[in-house]
């Protein structure tokens, strides 16, 4: 890795484990301050303890009160923010027959407003910076509907047009607003109830593999999202601003 990231402050939310710690992982690498933020604190600080010059703080990305105590803190210790990852989330997947009212807006207060409620709390952070860049987390679920995934994959399109309006918004502060949205990624959301796991069940290989409905023919890991976050969040991704990025081995390509 180089140093392209030397001297920019990052902050990475749900990064103490999956895709948002290889983000961490791949900004600490090319030298940016990481601030490592997970409501699992254990995880949070286990994380930042193993990257260099990396902070932890705790954050419930559905209160007010916790997101502005994460700016606080940014803002005393580092004084800006460049870059911004909103990567936490919660999965879903509650059938239609059990959906509730309640339970469709508690995922949308952590998935989609979580991420706008961030968003507005570190934007006078970056505009101290001279500006930044904004990485959302989408998914292939918010560009196609799929079974008992309603208010997952809604919050999920809605982060997909939030990052477009949050683009055309901020873009006179020299911000910068894209999302990736990945496809099958093996972390602690691709393990079902029962312990096993998606990428590994007869169905997924069958399908996905076995029949290329994935063309690259297999399930992603965190690390393949973490090349893409890192183009997207570097000076490489300049010109380019309200964009989403399927990272899925092709298999919106196959629909």
């Amino acid at each position: 890795m180089g140093q392209r990231l030397k001297d920019k402050i990052a902050l990475v939310t749900g990064a103490g484990r999956g895709i948002g710690e290889a983000i961490a992982r791949r900004f600490g690498a090319e030298g940016a301050r990481v601030w490592i933020a997970d409501i699992d604190e254990a995880k949070g600080r286990e994380v930042a303890a193993s990257i260099g010059g990396a902070a932890f703080a705790p954050v419930d990305i559905s209160k007010d009160a916790s997101v502005a105590a994460l700016a606080e803190t940014i803002k005393k210790q580092d004084g800006k923010l460049d870059i911004l990852v909103n990567n936490a989330a919660i999965l879903d997947m509650t059938s239609y027959k059990d959906l509730t009212i309640e339970s469709f807006t508690r995922v949308h207060d952590i998935n989609l407003f979580g991420t706008l409620r961030v968003t507005m709390a570190m934007v006078p952070l970056m505009r101290a910076a001279g500006g930044g860049r904004v990485l959302n987390m989408a998914s292939v679920n918010g560009l196609r509907g799929s079974r008992d995934s309603i208010s997952y994959s809604t919050a999920k399109g809605g982060i997909v047009n939030l990052t477009r309006c949050l683009a055309s918004e901020l873009s006179a502060d020299n911000i910068t607003v894209n999302a990736i949205a990945p496809g099958f990624i093996a972390t602690r959301m691709s393990v079902w109830p029962d312990g096993s796991v998606e990428h590994e069940s007869d169905w997924f290989k069958y399908i996905y593999v076995d029949n290329r409905r994935i063309p690259l023919a297999r399930g992603g890991n965190p690390n393949d999202i973490a090349g893409p976050a890192f183009f997207f969040c570097s000076d490489d991704s300049r010109y380019v601003t309200g964009q989403i990025l399927p990272v899925d081995g092709g298999m919106l390509s196959t629909f």
